[in-house]
């Protein structure tokens, strides 16, 4: 349990000096709430021996390759993730960033026992056939409260993989039927359609990026470019894929460079578009992160997918927006495509993680002209929905999203100072909001760090070749910052 439950205050100073120096602040006020913790505490290495066994016995049962360490999830609070040895960890990679405002919030629990909500759990519907009653009005108080610019038509799905599928398969049913003058399909396309065949299969393409990560099932790994281990053995499609701008850091400093190098990326999307037209693939949609998240955290100016949106318009493409990591508040802005400025809005906006539900928004011109298009069995849950509307009221009521700009400036400053004083081990230190991110040496440093950092109390996350990336809840505040700091310092130190 949280340390008797009791409010504290705290205020001292935030510095960085010689190795084994605190950060600590002048100005940030600390308050336990009465569901968290207030620091890590270590029982054992991690995974711990409860960890290990659990580890045999599942290994008898499927792949556990990827499993750190097994969880108790009902000691976690807040910012920290308990595991089954007791151990208690500052956690800012948050179940893959999927965790909106902690572990066992009190207001999510009372959605939980609320016995109005009852139904919504125990019963699930499949929404494209048997939506219960009040479904209309918790899309508007959920997932259209929130909608980005120029939407206002939402999919529900169940995940980010099923979301950017679908979205994908609007793009091409939107383009054809733009191609076909919106006239009903030929005899000769329903009966090729059946058989995997051209005109009813036609070879259309989606452009994607080189280091991007849209997802795991077969439309979306043609267009996930980040490690081998995903696409190895597993058949794909002719799509074109774009160089992502490489920036140097830091930015002020090359900007004449960055500019350049986002400029080359742009003429080849153009370049790869009309030859993939020539090809007889032409290219129905442009799908984009806003920040390359599996594929290390790689950001690109908002200059760059200004003119990258033009570019979609210009060419007659769809233009996707995959916001599945960087939806939901993280950036500061609860849609992270925000902080570009586009005068044309997107024309598709995934989501899924932070969001609890999956689905995607689009403009009216995508929505399916006839019914089973787009369809599965559930469609998603109506009981996310319900969930979803208290982490927005949370997120309002407790003002999440400046609490998150706070945060990530102090991060970010953080990040910075290390890069400085560890030159050696840690460069191009970046982000938005808590979104954020520094560069290891190479990969068996970030491994290392990231090991020692685990043991000491601090769960992190990996991406790239050698990134650490930062993905706290939107509960994360600026003591949480200086626990994040003090720990990686103290794994530097060692390192020297």
């Amino acid at each position: 349990m949280a340390s008797s439950l009791l409010t504290r205050q705290l205020a001292v100073s935030l510095r960085l000096a010689s190795p084994g120096s605190r950060y600590v602040s002048k100005t940030a006020t600390k308050t336990v709430s009465e569901f968290e913790y207030d620091a890590p505490s270590m029982k054992t290495a991690v995974p711990g021996p409860k960890s290990q066994e659990l580890l045999r016995r599942l290994e008898e049962i499927q792949n556990v390759g990827a499993v750190h360490f097994f969880c108790n999830y009902e000691e976690s609070r807040g910012n920290y993730l308990v595991d089954v040895d007791g151990n208690r960890m500052l956690d800012v990679y948050t179940q893959i960033s999927s965790i909106p405002i902690g572990y066992n919030h009190p207001a999510l629990m009372k959605v939980m026992t609320n016995p109005n909500n009852v139904s919504a759990f125990v019963n699930r519907p499949a929404l494209g056939i048997l939506p219960p009653e009040n479904f209309p009005d918790k899309l508007i108080e959920s997932l259209l409260s929130i909608a980005p610019s120029g939407m206002r038509r939402v999919q529900t799905m169940a995940c980010g993989s099923c979301s950017n599928e679908n979205a994908f398969k609007s793009m091409f049913i939107w383009y054809r039927n733009k191609e076909r003058g919106y006239a009903n399909p030929s005899e000769q396309e329903v009966d090729t359609c059946m058989i995997n065949q051209r005109p009813g299969c036609p070879d259309l393409s989606i452009l994607s990026f080189m280091g991007a990560f849209h997802g795991r099932t077969l439309g979306c790994l043609a267009t996930t470019h980040s490690k081998v281990i995903h696409k190895l053995d597993i058949p794909s499609f002719d799509w074109p894929i774009a160089p992502f701008p490489k920036l140097q850091y830091p930015l002020e400093e090359f900007v004449r460079e960055n500019a350049q190098e986002e400029a080359r990326c742009l003429e080849e999307v153009e370049d790869l578009i009309v030859k993939w037209r020539q090809k007889g693939k032409p290219v129905a949609g442009i799908v984009i992160e806003p920040i390359q998240a599996e594929g290390g955290d790689n950001h690109a100016s908002p200059d760059f997918f200004i003119k990258l949106r033009n570019v979609a318009r210009k060419h007659g493409c769809a233009f996707h927006v995959d916001e599945v990591q960087t939806g939901g508040g993280t950036t500061g802005k609860f849609w992270a495509h925000e902080h570009w400025g586009l005068d044309d809005p997107a024309d598709v906006v995934s989501f899924s993680k932070k969001m609890l539900t999956g689905g995607y928004y689009h403009r009216d011109e995508l929505k399916p002209d006839k019914p089973y298009r787009i369809f599965n069995t559930w469609m998603g849950d109506p009981s996310k929905n319900l969930f979803l509307s208290e982490v927005l009221n949370v997120i309002r009521r407790e003002n999440l999203l400046e609490e998150v700009t706070r945060s990530g400036k102090a991060l970010l400053q953080g990040l910075y100072a290390l890069q400085t004083q560890y030159p050696h081990i840690l460069s191009r230190a970046r982000g938005q909001g808590t979104f954020c991110a520094i560069d290891a040496c190479n990969d068996a440093t970030r491994d290392s760090i990231m090991i020692k950092a685990r043991n000491k109390g601090l769960f992190m996350g990996s991406c790239g070749e050698k990134t650490i990336r930062f993905r706290p809840a939107l509960v994360f505040k600026e003591y949480h910052v200086h626990q994040l700091l003090n720990i990686l310092n103290d794994v530097l130190v060692e390192h020297k």
